[in-house]
């Protein structure tokens, strides 16, 4: 019986090791919104976070180049587009809304809580 529990014990020390874990994004506390530089949750320095209420410039490395985000804002945020010659855009962003491949992602300058008179983009 020794000598199987050693055999075993053996048998597993020797086994190839598993898979490492696959890259899972980071849990988005309730309240928050994330946005990553790079697509599926991605980029260095981690998510930029955003909490309402009020307006807040984006960080320079998401600045532009958002590539991706995630939302558990309890309310409906607006990311803000600033155009040539002093107009803005604005895309919703909903509760529980999120993208691994954002449209937005060289767009995106800032998010607010109001659409900041902008127009829909």
């Amino acid at each position: 019986m020794r000598s199987l529990l050693i055999r075993s014990a053996l048998a597993a020390a020797l086994a190839p090791a598993a898979a490492p874990a696959t890259h899972t994004a980071a849990a988005v506390p309730a309240g928050h919104v994330y946005v990553w530089p790079e697509p599926n949750q991605m980029g260095s320095g981690g998510a930029w976070d955003y909490v309402p209420p009020g307006y807040r410039e984006a960080d320079p490395r998401v600045k532009r180049h958002a590539y991706s985000f995630d939302s558990h804002a309890s309310v409906t945020v607006y990311a803000i587009s600033y155009q040539p010659g002093g107009n803005c855009l604005y895309r919703a962003i909903y509760p529980d809304d999120y993208s691994d491949s954002w449209e937005w992602a060289q767009r995106f300058d800032g998010v607010s809580d109001t659409a900041m008179g902008c127009e829909r983009g």
